[in-house]
Order: structure tokens, then C-alpha cells, then sequence
């Protein structure tokens, strides 16, 4: 009987896989080390993409793109720094070194942010949380300088704007509140026309021309500036953050942003507290009010008045209410970190941030930070879902409660007087009824078309006499009329239901916990009536700016699965190739 013949093989090709690729096909998983798998590949997918993607002589072709680049910017920045200086020498004349130094930087400012408009865009970003320290500290409270941030805001909106021209791209967005942005802008040319420029032409003799002499014009154009002005940073974040490299950096910038800040704040109140700093002197009223004259290390105005329970401390900002906004702002936005953050280092510099948000908010003095830091907080816990994720809510919420607690154990009589001080400002002027009052009186003021733009915007008071109207909504009810607060208001719930949209069709826990936060401060300050943070920054930048950050989680959570299914192909090739069995040998005849 002969043997039966074996099969000829050829030779077995060999499939090179990825060390996570060859991990997932070689060794049997259990459901939870699966997903533990998933997780690693998802944070290796940018990385093991990129490497295996690009050829040596790709990458020899990007060092030298880089090297182009960085000749190009050094030229740039030479030749511009001397046309900065020729252009800025003729002010040393005018107002002496200081005014031919700042006219040679906004010159090369502003060159700067419209050649390169995304670095500029994080300059403008940085600089707006110290721009109160720079206006006191250097330009020694000059109000022009308070518009300095918009030197590098301005020219990258329309270099991005330009850039969107020629490539076809939309500049306002979401394309949703274009209607209504285009109508509420039709009602404020016609406000900024008919009412601002009757009271520039008017005759003396009429009710219409102000007693004072006054450049109705000029602050008809800061009061659209401050209303409508900084509504082009969505398009500017949407384009400026590419992919999840780029949320990652935002998110961070401004967790030590907020850090840095508050550090600050922080040894400004002990300054005051040890007499390094002089406390607020005068009598009566004086001993009330936020001065100039009582500057601290950083910011501008402050009030400490200890004896008196009376302390308002500024911050790096120019005003103790900007301060306080900021803070509940960032606890929003480092929420969102502390919770989210996917690196193992950076989640306790992101606790320590909130943490830091929590401490400055008692002891700064800002009644309204003291209440809704800890109430944003709370709410974004349900919100989110961060409350049921037992992983990440333990951990942070010990080593929160452990920080304040000890800051608490350490100052009980702070605590204890700025709780006072609260529940004595509500009992004294419940804030429902001072909103009821105002709304009131601004209804009862007539006029379809309002009393001009800027007429209640504070920023503008060196162009007029303003009214201080306290409240949002009634305020612009005063300037544009009760039709143009109408549409605003449609613009506004636009925008919160398109973002709402964007954020929860991402399915990525991350992405989806990023914008659940940002979305619960856009909800939050579309219909906040209290005082006007969106009329100045830093509300008016980040409400706008993170809108924008939410449309962008659709189109990273598309690449980062892009990612994925990239990182998947081969491994499902080699797990297909295992599977393959060879054919059973047929037995020779006998």
C-alpha cells in the first residue's frame, strides 16, 4: 500500500500588524478586557495612523515644509518689527516713550494676527483673562487700552473670513441663525441710523439732541460691537480646532488659564489681608465703593473693607464683577476637564483648577460667584451623567472635598461672612424682584426702535451718558426696542438648540462629556437676565467661542472613528487569515 502523498504548501506570507493590532489577534479576551483593548486602540489609533502613513520621504518633505515655514515666520517678524518701529516713532513726539512703544507693538499686532490668524486667535484667547492687569498695570488705565485684546481678534476674523471666501466655506455659523442674525441686523442699522444718527444731527433746540456734547455715532457702533461683535468667534473656533488634538489644547489652555488666574487673585487677597496692600480709605459712601486708587498687584479696581464686611476684589480684571463671571464661567469649562480629561496628568492639574475656581469664588467677595460656582457644579454632575460614573466621581469629588474642606477648616470666618453677606444682599434686594423692576421700566420707556445702540452699554460711556441698567434683557430692550430683543433672543434659542443637536449626536463618552458641559453654559447664558455679562467679556468671548467649540465634536468624533476603522482593517485581515484552514489531504489509491 503506498503512503498517502502530503499537500504542497507554499510558503505562508507573513502579515505585519501593529503591537496593539497583534495583541487583539493573538490572545482570547474576556468581554471586559475587550473593551479595555478598545480603549487603547482608540488612544494609539492618531499615533500608529500617522507613523505607519507617512514614507521616509514624506516625513523628509514635512521637516523641510517646517524649515520654509519658520524662515518665512523669522522674515515676517523682522522686517514687520521695523516698519512697526518707523511707524511708531512719530508718537515718542505726542506721548512720549510709552505711546511710540505701544504704537510700534499694535502695529505688529496687528500685522501678526492677519498673517497668521490661528495663532492669533490663541493670543487673543491668553491675553484676555490679564487684559485688566495690563490696562492698570502698563497702560495706566487709559479706556483705549481696554480694546487692545481686539487687536488680535479683528484682523484673524478676517483673515479667516477671507480664507472662507476663497475656499467656499461658510463664515457665520451654524448656518441656522444666519436668517436671524441677517433681520437683527437690518433692525440695528436701522437703530444705529435713525435713532443714534437723530440724536448726532439734531438742532440744539430739540429733545432729541443730548445736553451734553456727545458722539451718539461713535457709541452707537461700541454699542453693536458689544451686542453682536464678538458673534463671528463661533466661526473662528469652529475652523481653529481641526481635530481632537486641538480640543485638547483648548481645554487645557484654559484650565491653566484659570489656574494662573486665580493664583494671582489668590496672593492679591494676601497682600490686602497682611497690609502689604493699602485697604480702602475715605469716609461714608467711599468706604463702599470699588477704587482705582486701592489697585492691588494685579487688576484694576477693588473694594476691601474688612471692618465692614465690604470686600470686592477684581482679580486680574478690570472690575470685581468681570472677576466674578470669570469664575463662573471656568466652572463650566474646567468641569469638563476635571471630569473628561483623558490624560492621567492632566486630570489633577484639572481638579486643582476647579478646586482653585471654588476657593476664589468665597473669597473674593462676589456673592453671585459664591452662589452659582457650587450650583453650575451640581447641576453639570446630573447633566452630564458624572454622578452615576463612580470611576471618576469618587476620586474628584474626594480630593475636591478635601481641598475645600481644609481651606474651609483653615478660614471659618471667612466662609462665614461672605455666606452672611449673600443671604443679607438677597433678603435686602431679592434678585427676581430687582429683574421684575427693571423689566418694568424698560417697557415703560417707549420707542419701537429703543433709545440707540450703546445708550445702556457701559463701555461706551466715554461717548455719552449711558443709563446703568443692571439686567441683560432690559437693557437691550432700552437700546434696539422690544423687536429687535425679540429676534435676538430667537437667534440665541437657535443657537442652544443647534448645539444641543451637535453634542448629543456624538456617541465617544469624551467628546460627549466635553460638550454636555460647554452646552449647559451656552444654555446658561442664553437666558441669564442678572446683570450683563454678555455684553462684556470674559462672557462675551467664551459664550460665543465654546458655541463654536460644540459644532466641532461632530466632525472630530468622524475622524477619530475614521481612526479606528483604519486601525481595524488590518486587524480584521489577520484575524480572517487565522481562521483560514488549509484543504484536508485526499488519500492516494491503492
Amino acid at each position: 500500500m503506498a503512503k498517502p502523498s502530503k499537500p504542497k504548501t507554499g510558503k505562508t506570507r507573513k502579515v505585519a500588524a501593529s503591537p496593539a493590532v497583534t495583541e487583539t489577534a493573538s490572545t482570547p479576551k474576556s468581554p471586559k478586557s475587550k473593551k479595555n483593548s478598545k480603549v487603547a486602540v482608540s488612544e494609539t489609533a492618531t499615533e500608529a495612523a500617522s507613523t505607519s502613513a507617512l514614507s521616509r520621504q514624506e516625513q523628509k518633505e514635512l521637516k523641510r515644509k517646517a524649515r520654509r515655514e519658520r524662515q518665512e515666520f523669522i522674515g515676517f517678524l523682522t522686517t514687520m518689527s521695523f516698519i512697526s518701529l518707523v511707524l511708531g516713532a512719530p508718537l515718542f513726539v505726542v506721548g512720549g516713550v510709552r505711546a511710540a512703544l505701544g504704537g510700534a507693538i499694535g502695529i505688529l499686532c496687528l500685522a501678526f494676527s492677519f498673517k497668521y490668524p490661528r495663532k492669533a486667535l490663541w493670543a487673543f484667547l491668553i491675553y484676555m483673562p490679564f487684559s485688566g492687569t495690563v490696562v492698570y498695570g502698563l497702560a495706566g488705565g487709559n479706556a483705549l487700552m481696554q480694546l487692545a485684546k481686539d487687536i488680535f481678534y479683528i484682523p484673524a476674523a478676517i483673515g479667516i473670513f477671507m480664507e472662507c471666501r476663497r475656499t467656499g466655506k461658510p463664515f457665520i455659523l451654524p448656518k441656522e441663525i444666519v436668517p436671524w442674525f441677517t433681520i437683527l441686523m437690518v433692525i440695528c442699522m436701522l437703530v444705529l441710523l435713525s435713532v443714534n444718527g437723530a440724536q448726532a444731527f439734531a438742532p440744539a433746540s430739540t429733545a432729541l439732541k443730548p445736553p451734553a456734547p456727545e458722539n451718539p455715532i461713535a457709541m452707537g457702533i461700541l454699542g453693536l460691537k458689544a451686542l453682536l461683535g464678538y458673534l463671528p468667534l463661533i466661526g473662528c473656533a469652529y475652523y481653529l480646532v481641526r481635530d481632537k488634538k486641538d480640543l485638547l489644547f483648548t481645554m487645557r489652555l484654559h484650565v491653566v488659564l484659570a489656574l494662573t488666574c486665580c493664583a494671582l487673585g489668590f496672593i492679591q487677597f494676601l497682600l490686602l489681608k497682611t497690609g502689604r496692600c493699602q485697604a480702602t480709605t475715605g469716609t461714608g459712601v467711599d468706604l463702599f465703593k470699588a477704587s482705582v486708587q486701592s489697585r492691588c498687584f494685579v487688576g484694576g479696581a477693588l473694594l476691601y473693607s474688612p471692618e465692614f464686611g465690604a470686600i470686592r476684589l477684581p482679580g486680574t480684571f478690570v472690575a470685581p464683577w468681570q472677576w466674578g463671571w470669570f469664575l463662573i464661567a471656568n466652572a463650566f469649562i474646567i468641569f469638563a476637564s476635571a471630569f473628561s480629561e483623558p490624560s492621567i496628568l492632566w486630570r489633577p492639574v484639572s481638579l486643582v483648577s476647579l478646586a482653585s475656581v471654588f476657593v476664589m469664588s468665597v473669597i473674593s467677595g462676589q456673592r453671585i460667584a459664591l452662589a452659582l460656582v457650587p450650583l453650575a457644579t451640581v447641576a453639570l454632575l446630573v447633566i452630564t451623567g458624572q454622578v452615576t460614573n463612580l470611576k471618576r466621581f469618587i476620586p474628584v469629588g474626594i480630593g475636591l472635598g478635601l481641598i475645600l474642606g481644609g481651606a474651609a477648616a483653615a478660614n471659618p470666618a471667612i466662609v462665614q461672612d461672605r455666606v452672611q453677606s449673600f443671604i443679607d444682599r438677597w433678603n435686602a434686594s431679592p434678585p427676581t424682584a430687582f429683574i421684575s423692576e427693571q423689566l418694568s421700566w424698560a417697557l415703560d420707556q417707549g420707542g419701537a426702535l429703543g433709545h440707540g445702540l450703546g445708550r445702556a452699554t457701559n463701555a461706551a460711556r466715554a461717548f455719552g451718558d449711558v443709563k446703568l441698567i443692571e439686567t441683560y434683557y432690559p437693557k437691550v430692550i432700552y437700546e434696539i426696542g422690544v423687536t429687535g430683543t425679540i429676534v435676538f433672543l430667537i437667534m440665541v434659542s437657535v443657537l442652544t438648540y443647534v448645539t444641543f443637536k451637535a453634542y448629543r449626536s456624538v456617541k465617544d463618552r469624551v467628546l460627549r462629556s466635553y460638550g454636555a458641559s460647554l452646552w449647559t453654559f451656552v444654555l446658561f447664558i442664553s437666558y441669564n437676565t442678572y446683570y450683563y455679562p454678555l455684553d462684556v467679556d470674559p462672557v462675551a468671548v467664551y459664550y460665543w467661542f465654546f458655541a463654536g467649540i460644540i459644532l466641532t465634536l461632530p466632525k472630530i468624533a468622524r475622524q477619530e472613528q475614521e481612526k479606528l476603522d483604519a486601525i481595524a482593517m488590518p486587524e480584521s485581515k489577520v484575524k480572517k487569515g487565522k481562521r483560514k484552514r488549509l484543504p484536508e489531504p485526499t488519500p492516494a489509491p491503492t
